[in-house]
């Protein structure tokens, strides 16, 4: 076949091989990640332990959740959560919705291709007829065509493609990055229903000792042995742990309910804990990681995706610079009657290119591409943003990590003087040494001790599940 046979034969095909060997073409300028504007190390100072990465430590993103979260029932409620979690549920979705939109953009790039049939059927008057008498024309046709079909020669589409293609990887990881905020979320609540569930029962205690000992006064009061003042010592001890109970029970309820709204059902009450205590639900872990495993955190890849897309759409406000090449085409039959539509030499087809040059547009395609580069300079300084976040982020963690266990031990000690002190107190009073005044103060500096070692206790767990959610635990599984 000669040169000129390609173009009279089959000119379809010419723009076809010119398509695709231009396929891919964009001019959208190279992406280059912007550099990280944190320090490489955490921060250092008396808040801070010496960090130090264990022989193979793999970083949090690599440690599934199960390797982390030990505590059976806490598991399963986390399981539950994982399957019914509404918040999960629309991220899961909304991936779905932008992969479509991703599917839509892409098939962009390839001519639709629509079967077509038509019939005409049209009655001539006979003053309008070039016989002078009144005649009706039929008109069958049958076929394949493409309509208004672009031809990318300068990336328009492409950019267009790449930019629907980032926003779906953004959307991917916005969803890892939920998932990742749930199993903390699903953890804190649960280690806070099991702390007010032990404050509660502590308070409990209490009221019943000061119900005891107040009983024993009314009876020393009654006999004339003790002061009205030693009396009403003691009703203020036990009206204050019955003020106590009320608001522990309203807490323990609003921990069951938060819970149950982040699980997305109620939870069974075989899976609840009953007390913190010295509850084991995470696993020990260590940073020793330099601050670019931040740069794995589903958060920011969301955004250096979304940086991405704004620079892939620069690519595209370029090429509306240039002209476009719109393609109609269409091959079939035609006939004058519906019994020879497919008769030899009913074939008919049409090619129809158009081109569209950019001539004056009151600066509509300038301003259109300094809003892309608008739009790129601000997704840089949200991905910026979002890396010294995130980098705040673990070092608030690391700060209370570094002093935890010192207030903890602290605490720890604390609490066990003051139980020695109340004791030795309540001793004094029964031998008439010191007055009930000396053991009202000595219970409730305990009973506040109790309750703050609770405190320290669930602030510690909550630290080490906060720290495997900034740093992005779980993210590569």
């Amino acid at each position: 076949m000669n040169n000129h046979g390609c173009y009279s034969v089959a000119p379809l095909l010419c723009v076809s091989i010119l398509m695709f060997s231009l396929s891919g073409c964009t001019m959208a300028p190279s992406y280059t990640r912007p550099d990280a504007p944190v320090t490489t190390g955490w921060p250092s100072g008396e808040a801070y332990e010496a960090e130090t990465a264990k022989v193979d430590q793999k970083p949090l993103a690599e440690v599934p959740w199960r390797e982390f979260f030990v505590e059976p029932r806490l598991q399963k409620v986390i399981e539950l959560a994982l399957a019914n979690n509404r918040d999960l549920r629309v991220a899961a979705l909304t991936i779905e919705k932008t992969r479509a939109q991703y599917r839509i953009q892409r098939a962009d790039l390839l001519p639709t291709i629509n079967g077509t049939a038509g019939a005409t059927i049209q009655r001539t008057p006979a003053d309008l007829s070039s016989t002078g008498r009144a005649r009706v024309s039929e008109q069958y046709n049958v076929g394949l065509g493409v309509s208004n079909y672009e031809l990318d020669l300068f990336g328009r589409v492409q950019s267009l493609k790449d930019q629907a293609l980032e926003q779906y990887l953004a959307t991917e990881q916005a969803r890892n990055s939920v998932q990742i905020s749930l199993v903390a979320e699903v953890a804190n609540a649960w280690l806070t229903l099991a702390a007010d569930r032990e404050r509660l029962k502590i308070t409990r205690e209490t009221l019943a000792s000061q119900q005891e000992y107040y009983q024993l006064i009314k009876h020393r009061y009654d006999a004339g042995i003790t002061s009205a003042l030693d009396l009403y010592q003691a009703q203020t001890a036990v009206d204050a742990a019955r003020v106590d109970i009320a608001r522990y029970t309203t807490l323990v309820a609003q921990d069951e309910n938060a819970l149950g709204l982040l699980v997305g059902r109620s939870v069974p009450a075989d899976l609840l804990p009953t007390e913190l205590g010295s509850l084991t639900a995470v696993q020990e872990l260590s940073v020793g990681l330099p601050s670019e495993v931040l740069l794995k955190r589903p958060d920011i890849l969301a955004a250096e995706h979304r940086l991405k897309g704004a620079n892939a759409n620069i690519g595209a406000a370029r090429a509306a610079f240039f002209p476009r090449i719109g393609l109609s085409a269409g091959f079939g039959t035609a006939s004058a009657k519906l019994t020879d539509l497919f008769q030899p030499g009913s074939v008919a087809w049409n090619f129809v290119p158009q081109i569209s040059v950019p001539l004056f547009d009151t600066g509509r395609n300038i301003a259109g591409l300094d809003v892309s580069k608008a739009d790129r300079d601000i997704a840089v300084a949200q991905y910026e943003k979002a890396i010294q976040t995130a980098f705040r982020e673990v070092a608030d963690t690391l700060a209370q990590r570094g002093t935890i266990n010192d207030q903890l031990a602290a605490q720890q000690s604390l609490t066990d003087a003051t139980a020695e002190s109340h004791r030795l107190s309540q001793a004094r009073y029964d031998r008439g040494v010191d007055s009930y005044l000396t053991v009202i103060v000595a219970q409730r500096a305990l009973y506040a001790a109790q309750q703050n070692l609770i405190t320290v206790r669930l602030a510690r767990l909550a630290n080490q599940a906060t720290a495997y959610k900034v740093l992005g635990g779980g993210a590569a599984k």
